[in-house]
């Protein structure tokens, strides 16, 4: 079920920055990882059988989309459709439209590549854990050929969109607001890293960092994780599966699968957010198509830090602040992994400067009754307008080799 590399490279579009598909590793089986016990292998059967999930009939949720309605739709990627729907708090039946709790069913495309073993690793990882940066998995589908997936409904949608699209709804988020999803999106990380956990998320990258209404972040989409190494092992060896511009270079060299292959993602989205540039960005000038390749040279110099950062977030942050934070993101992006630091140390640093951003935001805010103007940014309509619509994401782009 794989998909070649030159077929990525001619699938690419101005819009996309990779394959809208996915493909699926075929290198063993799944296997579990529970933050009580140590990773053990468990049968599709037992996985299923978690007293944390509700198990839906698809007429369940056929009721609660309206019938899958184009309008209902929430985003659309390799794995298929995201629609939105209602259930009952308590018993979890189908409710009326605006009735209940709102909640979101990812649809497996069945023509698409991405298949019943991504589908179940979703459930495997989702079904155990429960954190406060990882996206809520209420309950699944499997009847027949229907498999289907049921989320806890994230207000904000993705962080991509926030970062990349263009619009009335999406305005620009502020200095605080991207330190904190920052902040969030590494605790999440980190937890699954955690010795009692081990798991290497293998897929980091802005369109599966979603957004509650407070911005909180939690990460979704675990098909492509994988337990850690275990024992004497220093790695995991799988096919190269993730994200174009987001895969760490030994990872992609190798096949060689680490946590520091999730640091050095996180690294490539730490610098996403500072930019306010994609990864991977074919419409810009020559040169600049990279992001990591472009941006590494001035992270850690204070002098030209400045042309990294994001020019919607003028007068929003103290240099120091973002050089320390451009800094934290060129150790994350070293080329040897020995040399990033772990998530649990980047959480540490992120607390660190996240405090101190909002810290030196009161001290200018009481130093001038007439505070310098700026471009409106997420945290001031939210602030507003807590309460908003649900964005559609973009596709998952995907490859595989």
């Amino acid at each position: 079920m794989g998909i070649c590399l030159s077929a990525r490279i001619k699938a690419e579009s101005p819009f996309h920055t990779g394959l809208n598909s996915r493909s699926v590793s075929t290198d063993g089986g799944d296997s579990n990882s529970s933050s009580r016990v140590p990773p053990t292998t468990r049968s599709e059967g037992e996985i299923l059988q978690s007293p944390n999930l509700k198990s839906f009939s698809f007429s369940d949720l056929k009721t609660a989309t309206r019938n899958f309605r184009p309008d209902s739709v929430l985003g659309e990627g390799g794995f298929g459709s995201v629609f939105k729907g209602w259930i009952d708090e308590n018993t979890f039946a189908a409710t009326k439209p605006g009735t209940g709790v709102i909640i979101a069913v990812k649809r497996l495309n069945q023509e698409g590549f991405q298949g019943h073993r991504e589908w179940l690793a979703e459930v495997n990882y989702l079904g155990q854990f429960s954190h406060p940066h990882l996206v809520k998995l209420i309950g699944y589908c499997l009847e027949d050929e229907h498999r289907l997936l049921v989320y806890e409904f994230m207000p904000r949608g993705s962080l991509e969109n926030h970062l990349f699209r263009r619009g009335s709804y999406f305005q620009p988020l502020s200095w605080k607001l991207r330190l904190k999803v920052a902040l969030g999106a590494a605790k999440g990380l980190a937890f699954l890293h955690s010795a009692e956990t081990k798991v290497i998320y293998r897929d980091f990258k802005t369109s599966n960092i979603l957004l509650d209404s407070n911005y909180t972040a939690k990460l979704s989409d675990f098909g492509l994780a994988k337990d850690g190494p275990t024992g004497d092992k220093s790695h995991v060896s799988t096919r190269v599966m993730g994200t174009y511009g987001y895969a760490a270079p030994e990872y992609m060299a190798t096949g060689h699968l680490t946590s520091k292959s999730d640091v050095y993602s996180f690294g490539v989205v730490l610098l996403e957010m500072l930019s306010g540039r994609r990864a991977i960005d074919k419409n810009r000038p020559s040169g600049e198509h990279n992001l990591v390749e472009w941006a590494k040279p001035y992270l850690g110099n204070k002098r030209k830090v400045f042309r990294v950062l994001d020019t919607r977030l003028e007068g929003q942050y103290s240099m120091d602040v973002a050089s320390k934070v451009a800094n934290l993101a060129l150790r994350c992006l070293s080329k040897d992994p020995r040399f990033r630091p772990s998530m649990s140390d980047i959480v540490k640093e992120l607390e660190q400067l996240y405090q101190q951003s909002k810290d030196s935001g009161n001290t200018r805010s009481h130093a001038s009754n007439r505070p310098r103007p700026r471009r409106r940014s997420a945290g001031d309509v939210a602030s507003r307008n807590p309460s908003v619509a649900y964005p559609r994401p973009s596709a998952s782009p995907l490859y595989a080799k």
